[in-house]
């Protein structure tokens, strides 16, 4: 009897990397890229109002002033607006050469609930219009100086501040060590459910997070319908207006936006497509959002039923992200090639995928070529709901840090790099100290531009 030939696939298979082979990997960037020198800050030619001027270029100009306004509020919501600013800045500035899918912009602010498929309330981060591939650090280092604004505006004492920035990087740094000694699919699966987080929490952390999450269901559709809309006297359903941040959109869009609902919704599974099948689109309108955000087109479309039930959703312009414009992130040639065909909306869309837990079933994108302009689509106030840094005590400010850099390591370890990330940054004490002297040195930088940005814009400083 002789032996059967060997299989194709037996003679080809190699097996791959091992856990050990890649945290060795990580380890060995360290001779090229010393952890140390994360904490460099390159002086290189840089404008940062000519930045923020570029982006209000391909803006709604009516909405400047607005957006112009919320910037300079303070410190930190000038901070949060200055994506574009971080990522030219960071460009300039050695970094670990370890790529992962990024959020772009993972500031304190942008980490909050929202309510699952299953209808239970979760916690992960919720902007992903940045979102791209960039070193592993740049998120934690916007995460990080975002701890620091957010504690010097409110006049915290600097242990307080700088113990919190610490924390986050180390609990960033276990995070990843644990969540690589997973498999791939628990990875996947593995999602921070708001109510259990609770649990190791102190007294005083705990209180915070249930007040939070109080507010948080109490933001759905339905309340948002009684404060938004109107019925009219033939049963639709409409939106009263509350100028300048929301109107009723063009004419040219109404007109087809019967069309367009249609491009987004072959992007939604099959499921999403039957239950869209149940109503009809009965108002539109322009939505101002959020501070960085401000000037780029958002609107809000009203759904409604034949009993009188609505759905809202909203779909919000999607542009390239900053960590490819002023980061200059070569993407990998597969995001490239979705962007291609999907455009930018589906860039966040895919992204979002990626980086959430669990996120929204109507998530979907179209492109209107009309004027070459991309967005995404997803439900309007899904019970969504996040903290306020400066309204919390210390240690609950402390412990809040800590939850956002746990949420950020669980974002990048679905990355395929990683272990080589968790190989690199070790027990998290060198990367802690260099990223937080990073922060700090960041952080009076962009001070000195919200200072900068307040003279360029004719802008009485806030008082206190």
């Amino acid at each position: 009897m002789t032996d059967a030939p060997p299989r194709p696939l037996a003679q080809s298979w190699t097996p791959p990397p091992s856990l050990a082979d890649l945290l060795a990997s990580g380890r060995e960037v360290r001779a090229t890229v010393p952890r140390r020198n994360l904490a460099r800050r390159v002086e290189a030619p840089r404008d940062p109002i000519g930045i923020l001027d570029r982006q209000n270029a391909s803006r709604l100009q009516e909405y400047l002033p607005l957006r112009a306004e919320r910037m300079s509020a303070s410190p930190f919501t000038f901070y949060r607006g200055t994506a574009a600013i971080m990522a030219a800045d960071l460009a300039s500035d050695p970094d670990s050469g370890i790529l992962v899918a990024s959020c772009g912009d993972a500031h304190v602010s942008n980490f909050g609930f929202y309510a699952s498929p299953q209808r239970t309330l979760v916690f992960d981060l919720n902007d992903f219009d940045e979102a791209a591939w960039a070193p592993w650090e740049w998120d934690l280092k916007r995460l990080v100086t975002s701890i620091v604004i957010a504690g010097q505006s409110t006049s915290r004492d600097d242990a307080v501040i700088r113990d919190a920035s610490l924390s986050a990087v180390r609990t960033y740094a276990r995070a990843m060590e644990a969540g690589v000694k997973l498999s791939p699919l628990v990875r996947f699966y593995e999602h921070f459910d708001a109510g259990a987080r609770l649990a190791g929490m102190d007294p005083e952390s705990r209180k915070t997070m249930r007040t939070a999450m109080k507010d948080a269901e109490k933001r759905t559709a339905e309340r948002a319908m009684r404060k938004l809309t109107t019925v009219t006297g033939t049963g639709r359903i409409a939106f009263v207006e509350a100028p300048p941040t929301m109107t009723h959109a063009p004419a040219e869009i109404e007109s087809q936006l019967s069309e367009l609902l249609d491009r987004y919704v072959v992007t939604t599974s099959v499921d999403i497509r039957l239950l869209l099948r149940h109503y009809t689109v009965s108002d539109i309108v322009r939505r101002v959002v959020g501070v960085g955000s401000v000037g780029t087109r958002c609107f809000l479309l009203l759904l409604q039923d034949g009993a009188g039930n609505a759905l809202l959703l909203q779909a919000k312009e999607a542009v390239r992200s900053v960590l490819e414009e002023y980061g200059h992130v070569t993407q990998p040639q597969a995001l490239v090639d979705h962007v291609a065909e999907f455009g930018e909306g589906g860039r966040v869309v895919a992204l979002q995928r990626i980086l959430q837990a669990v996120s929204d079933p109507f998530l979907g994108h179209l492109q209107v070529t009309e004027n070459d302009t991309d967005y995404y689509v997803r439900q309007f106030h899904d019970k969504k709901g996040s903290i306020e840094m400066d309204t919390l005590d210390d240690v609950p400010f402390a412990r809040y840090a800590d939850v956002c850099a746990t949420t950020l390591a669980r974002a990048h370890v679905q990355s395929q790099t990683a272990a080589l990330v968790a190989g690199y940054i070790g027990n998290g004490r060198v990367v802690g100290e260099s990223i937080v002297e990073w922060a700090y040195a960041y952080a009076d930088l962009s001070r000195a531009d919200y200072a900068l940005y307040l003279q360029a814009r004719g802008i009485t400083p806030p008082v206190g």
